[in-house]
Parts: C-alpha cells; sequence; structure tokens
C-alpha cells in the first residue's frame, strides 16, 4: 500500500471517528437532560396539571393558560415569519439582478439581523410594534383609548417573527439554489412566466427546504423568552388569552421567573421541572407535524 493511500485511509477514519464521536456525545447530552427533566418532573405531571388554570402564584393548580399562550405565540410567529421570508428569499434569488446592489443591502441586513442579541429584539418589539404602531392604531382607531398600545400577544408574535426571519430566508434560499436551473430554462423555454415558474415549478421543489426552515424557526421561536419580555408575557395570568391585544403566559417566561424569583426552591423545583417537560413535549409536538408534513411532501 503506497505512503498516499495509508494517509487518504487514516484521514477517512479519522474523520469518521470524530464525527461518530461528536454524534455520541450530543446523544449523551440530549439524553441527560431529557432524563433529569424527566425523573424531577414526571411526580408533578398530571391531568390537572395540564388542564386547570394557576391559583396562589402557580405553586396550585396547572400551566394550562401558559400552554395555550405558548401555542398561539408559536402559531402566529410562524404565520407572520414564513411567508415574508418565503418572499423574501424568492426576490432575492429569482427576481433581483445577480449585481443588484439593493439585493446585496438586503442579504447583508439578514446577516446582521441573524447575529442581533434577542434581547434586543424585546427593546425592538417594545419601541417599534407597541410604543410605535400600538400608539399609533389607537390614536387613528380608538380616539387614544389603550388597547393596542400596550404588550400584546400580537405584537411578541410579531417580534419572534422578525427574529426567526433570517432562519426563514437563508433555508428558503438554499432550497431554490438547489433546484438545477435547466429546469427553470426548460419552463421559460415552454412560454412558462416567471410567476408560473417560481409558483408551479419552484416552490413545490423547495418546500421540504422551507419547512425545514419553519422547524428550525418554531425550535427558536418556541423557547425565547428576552424577546417576549417586553412585548406582552405576564407571569401570573389565570386566564386565556381572548384577542390579540391581550397578555399571555409563556412556558418558557414561566421557568424562568421560577426559577430566579421562587422564595420556596424546594417547593417550585417540581413545578419548574415538570413545566420544562411541557415545552419540550410542545415544541417537539409542533416540529413532529412540520417534519411530518415535510415528508409527506417529498413523497407526493
Amino acid at each position: 500500500m503506497s505512503a498516499r493511500l495509508l494517509r487518504a485511509r487514516m484521514g477517512d477514519w479519522t474523520l469518521g471517528t470524530a464525527a461518530a464521536l461528536a454524534t455520541l456525545l450530543l446523544l449523551v447530552a440530549l439524553l441527560l437532560i431529557l432524563g433529569d427533566v424527566g425523573v424531577h418532573g414526571a411526580p408533578r405531571l398530571s391531568w390537572a396539571f395540564l388542564s386547570q388554570a394557576p391559583r396562589e402564584g402557580m405553586m396550585e393548580g396547572g400551566i394550562l393558560p401558559a400552554i395555550v399562550g405558548t401555542a398561539m405565540l408559536v402559531v402566529l410567529m410562524t404565520a407572520a415569519s414564513v411567508p415574508v421570508g418565503v418572499a423574501t428569499a424568492i426576490y432575492l434569488h429569482e427576481y433581483a439582478a445577480p449585481d443588484s446592489r439593493w439585493a446585496r443591502l438586503v442579504r447583508l441586513g439578514v446577516q446582521n439581523l441573524a447575529g442581533v442579541p434577542s434581547i434586543v429584539f424585546g427593546l425592538f418589539g417594545l419601541g417599534f410594534f407597541v410604543q410605535f404602531l400600538g400608539t399609533g392604531m389607537d390614536t387613528l382607531f380608538h380616539d387614544g383609548k389603550l388597547v393596542w398600545g400596550q404588550p400584546g400577544l400580537l405584537w411578541g408574535a410579531l417580534t419572534l417573527a422578525t427574529l426567526t426571519l433570517p432562519t426563514t430566508i437563508v433555508a428558503t434560499e438554499e432550497a431554490l439554489r438547489a433546484i438545477p436551473p435547466a429546469q427553470r430554462e426548460a419552463a421559460y423555454a415552454l412560454g412558462s412566466s416567471r410567476f408560473e415558474v417560481v409558483t408551479r415549478l419552484l416552490l413545490p421543489q423547495a418546500m421540504p427546504g422551507i419547512l425545514t426552515g419553519a422547524i428550525l424557526a418554531v425550535s427558536r421561536g418556541a423557547g425565547e423568552v428576552a424577546p417576549i419580555l417586553f412585548t406582552g408575557a405576564a407571569y401570573f395570568l389565570p386566564k386565556l388569552p381572548h384577542d390579540l391585544h391581550s397578555q399571555f403566559m409563556h412556558l418558557g417566561y414561566h421557568v424562568y421567573v421560577m426559577s430566579t424569583q421562587s422564595a420556596d426552591v424546594d417547593a417550585s423545583a417540581p413545578i419548574l421541572y415538570a413545566t420544562v417537560a411541557v415545552l419540550l413535549g410542545l415544541t417537539f409536538a409542533l416540529n413532529l407535524a412540520a417534519v411530518l408534513l415535510r415528508a409527506r411532501m417529498r413523497r407526493a
């Protein structure tokens, strides 16, 4: 065996071993986290805990308002983020000229947006959505009465949508880039317009990649706390949100407050672990739904 072939095989073996060890390390960490949460949180989990409103400062009752608030927030965030992100990616990849300064500026903005700390998004949401848009809507439509100019479900969802927008844009662009240019050229040669090419050819093929971006966005948005601190989350609110300008409870915010502000750590620890388990379960369920939809579309 030549020295060159031996070095190549050694390099393959080294990379393969490193990848296997990294995968094993991630799996072990995941199992340890899930095991710790399950062991400490399982005794507190019950149907009453999942279906009742909280009582006596969250030490009694359940976390139903937090579950509903988190689910509504993620759904609204996804509905706001995915269409805008997909439309932006389509413009950048299919409509903008390769040397367009505007497209380069938008891409630069997306890259910078991805690196902004989440707490900054919370301050942005407070200043722009709550104080600027909300107060303006109250002035125009409610004669200055405080309706939209306060933290609420819609503003929290839009803040999270802004946070997760770069993920959707990048995932959609990569999915569009993976489609061979020959398919576009063939469609144009048959007389199709650009709109028809995008809607009938590109989007169906890129949909699995778009859903991958949506899965990543849901995973991040469901657990983010900092952006909703100032835009709608409440610690103790024993009722379900009844409209888009209502404040809401959130599982992640509830975990944060109980882990930092509880006066009796031993008494709150089982509730804390059980809430974490519910948050993980809700996130996994939303991700599973998106994964199943993506798999179905790939088979089609």
